[in-house]
């Protein structure tokens, strides 16, 4: 009898110890155990309300309007709504992101915050605080100078007043930042950040063109990091998406998506273009990444500059780009990989299996019959 009473008082005691534990668990890591509820549907306020938002500063919309004296600097627009220069009590300039008015639980504006109210890194954009008024949301974000990659990548965007054109060394030297704000975003944190809608738009550089990986609205949190999530329909940028995201064929979505989309804007990079270009004059050269592939198993100029081609650097980001387009995930190398090849000799970098060789419908083709929408 008193066995028996002993049994039962400790499995009791072992339940408890159960919850107890997974409940201390949640409260040191916030993030990840609202990775298991952002799954559910929820309201901002509810998630407000559970995480002190993480203990980000909170402002309202009064606050907003003065910190952006009434909206007057506009930085961008795009469908998540607009980016207003701003500046704080304290004289820092920040960026207010005034999210539209989203339809349903506000699952971006939960997306972003629950994303990176905890990250910290170098090359990964800082989240300051935010606004929730009612139907009023915004973020505010540490102010980048330079704006966007984009401004400075696209030969028809350059001009007098964009700014100076960067040369390779610049522009290894933020491919090799986006990659790391990757790696940390993939294997540094508690939970892993899928970001979805890497592209150049979405990476901002600061005064010295250090870049920070922005713009988390689609972003996906993965519990365990080798794991695939789960996602009700296709989502990204037309010319970055993974495969896998638009045809379950190819894999599951996972951070391996995140690594197509960087070899993408990569080869865009280095070709000061788009990847897809309509009305390029040979048909050879309409989608670049095949293009570029050609020249480089042939060993011909990729710019018309046989100076420019023979420069290591620049073979090695077209040989890293290459490597991560790879159409099946399995193929494609981690960020960490990544960052290890930019770093290393091209010496000990393998020429990539041609990512267009695969008797599948290619992603380009898949591509071109989708319709998505932007991001921008």
């Amino acid at each position: 009898m008193i066995i028996g009473v002993l049994s039962g008082v400790g499995g009791v005691l072992l339940i408890l110890l159960f919850v107890y534990r997974k409940s201390l668990s949640s409260l040191l890591n916030p993030i990840s155990h609202w990775s298991y509820l952002i799954k559910r549907p929820t309201t901002v306020d509810v998630f407000l309300e559970r995480y002190g938002c993480l203990a980000l500063q909170r402002y309202t919309y009064a606050d907003i309007k003065k910190m952006t004296n009434f909206f007057k600097d506009t930085l961008g627009q795009g469908a998540y709504g607009s980016v207003f220069k701003g500046k704080l009590p304290d004289g820092r300039l920040v960026a207010v992101k005034v999210l539209n008015k989203s339809k349903g639980n506000g699952e971006d504006f939960i997306n972003e915050v629950a994303s990176i109210g905890k990250t910290n890194h170098v090359n990964v954009v800082s989240l300051l605080g935010f606004c929730n008024n009612g139907s009023k949301r915004a973020l505010i974000y540490e102010f980048m100078p330079n704006g966007s990659l984009e401004r400075f990548i696209y030969n028809e965007n350059r001009s007098s007043t964009t700014g100076p054109s960067l040369g390779i060394k610049e522009l290894n030297h933020i491919a090799l930042g986006i990659s790391r704000g990757l790696e940390y975003l993939h294997r540094g944190c508690n939970t892993s950040i899928l970001h979805l809608d890497i592209k150049p738009h979405n990476i901002l550089l600061d005064h010295d063109f250090n870049p920070k990986v922005s713009d988390f609205g689609l972003a996906k949190l993965c519990p365990t990091r080798e794991s695939d999530v789960s996602m009700s329909g296709a989502r990204g940028t037309m010319g970055y998406i993974a495969p896998e995201i638009y045809c379950r064929n190819f894999g599951g979505v996972s951070y391996k998506s995140d690594v197509y989309s960087y070899g993408m804007m990569v080869l865009e990079m280095i070709g000061g273009r788009k990847n897809i270009d309509a009305t390029a004059e040979n048909t050879s050269e309409i989608y670049f990444p095949h293009w570029i592939y050609n020249r480089i198993v042939k060993e011909i100029s990729i710019l018309g500059s046989e100076e420019f081609f023979k420069e290591e650097t620049t073979k090695r980001m077209v040989l890293v780009g290459l490597w991560c387009i790879q159409t099946h995930p399995i193929n494609r190398p981690s960020m960490t990989k990544v960052v290890e090849m930019l770093e290393g000799s091209i010496e000990h970098l393998e020429m990539p299996p041609n990512p267009f060789a695969d008797p599948s419908p290619t992603p380009f083709i898949d591509c071109l019959s989708m319709t998505l929408p932007s991001t921008s």
